[in-house]
C-alpha cells in the first residue's frame, strides 16, 4: 500500500494535469467557433463551385478536354494527400485520417498500383511513415501557420499541380475529416485530379447557360482553381475537427482525472485512517503496560 506521502504527491499530480487539460479544453472551444464558421461559410460556395463544375465537366467531356478533366489515359501512379494537425492531443483525429490513408494505400497496392504519398502537418507524415515510408514524395509544414488561409491552399495545390504536369502520378486523392458535430469528424477521400464530381453534388440542369469563350477554356481556367478550392475546403474542415476532436478529448480527460482524484482521495483517506488507528493501538497498549 502506498504510504500517505506519495499518495499525497500523487493526487496534487492529477490536480496539476486536470488545470492543464481544463485549460486545454477551454482554448479549444473558443477556437473551435471561429474555425467552425469557417468550416460552415465555405461549404456553399464549395457546393455551388463544384455543382457549375459538374455542368461544365458533362458539356465539356470527350475530346479536347482539359487534362484535369480527362485524366492522363491510365490510373497506375496515385498521389495521396493526406491531410491531418500539427499537433496532439486531439484524440483519434489524426488517426483516423491516416488509418483511412493506410486503408487506402493498401487496396491500391494489392491492386498492383504504385502510391506516393503527400502530407500536410506533420502528425499525419509521423502516424504513416511506418508503412509507407518508402511512398513519401514530400511533406507541407504548416506549424508556423497561425492561420490558415487560402494562400497556403494555393501552395500546396501549386505543388500537386507542377508534380501532375511532371507526369509524377495519374490520379491524386485528398485525406481529411469532415466536420459534422464536436462528437463526430467523419474521415473522407475525395478525388481531385482527374476532377471527379463529390458525392452529393449535382449539376445545375434546371438553368441552361451560354459560355463564351467555350466549355473547354473555361475548364482550362476553373479546374486548377477548384483543386486548391477543394484543398481550402478540406483545410478548413479539418481545422474545425480537429479542435471540436480536442475539446471533446480535454473533456474527457478533466472528467477522468476528477474521477481519479477522487478514488485516489479515498485511498488518501483510508490510510490515513489506518495510521492514525495503529498510533491509537500503540498508546492504550503503552498506556495498559504502565
Amino acid at each position: 500500500m502506498p504510504n500517505l506521502k506519495d499518495l499525497k504527491n500523487r493526487i496534487e499530480s492529477v490536480k496539476s494535469t486536470r488545470k492543464i487539460t481544463k485549460a486545454m479544453q477551454m482554448v479549444a472551444a473558443a477556437k473551435l467557433r471561429r474555425a467552425q464558421d469557417a468550416a460552415e461559410m465555405s461549404r456553399p460556395y464549395t457546393e455551388r463551385f463544384n455543382a457549375v463544375m459538374a455542368g461544365l465537366a458533362a458539356a465539356a467531356g470527350g475530346e479536347g478536354a482539359p487534362k484535369l478533366l480527362s485524366g492522363t489515359g491510365s490510373d497506375q501512379v496515385h498521389l495521396l494527400v493526406v491531410m491531418t494537425a500539427e499537433r496532439g492531443l486531439c484524440g483519434g483525429f489524426n488517426g483516423n485520417i491516416a488509418k483511412l490513408a493506410r486503408s487506402h494505400a493498401a487496396e491500391l497496392k494489392a491492386q498492383g498500383k504504385t502510391v506516393k504519398v503527400l502530407t500536410v502537418g506533420k502528425k499525419g507524415r509521423d502516424a504513416i511513415r511506418r508503412d509507407l515510408e518508402d511512398s513519401f514524395v514530400g511533406h507541407v509544414d504548416l506549424s508556423e501557420v497561425k492561420r490558415v488561409g487560402y494562400d497556403n491552399a494555393q501552395d500546396i495545390a501549386r505543388d500537386v499541380l507542377n508534380r501532375f504536369d511532371a507526369g509524377e502520378f495519374d490520379v491524386a486523392t485528398i485525406f481529411y475529416a469532415k466536420f459534422q458535430n464536436v462528437v463526430t469528424q467523419i474521415p473522407t477521400a475525395q478525388q481531385i485530379i482527374p476532377f471527379s464530381v463529390p458525392e452529393g453534388t449535382e449539376a445545375d440542369e434546371g438553368t441552361l447557360y451560354d459560355y463564351e469563350p467555350s466549355e473547354e477554356a473555361i475548364l482550362a481556367d476553373l479546374l486548377p482553381r477548384g483543386v486548391a478550392t477543394a484543398i481550402f475546403s478540406a483545410l478548413l474542415e479539418n481545422g474545425a475537427s480537429e479542435q471540436g476532436a480536442r475539446m471533446s478529448a480535454m473533456d474527457n480527460a478533466t472528467r477522468n482525472a476528477g474521477e481519479m482524484i477522487d478514488k485516489l482521495t479515498i485511498e488518501f483517506n483510508r490510510s490515513r485512517q489506518a495510521v492514525i488507528t495503529n498510533e491509537l493501538i500503540e498508546i492504550i497498549s503503552g498506556a495498559e503496560a504502565l
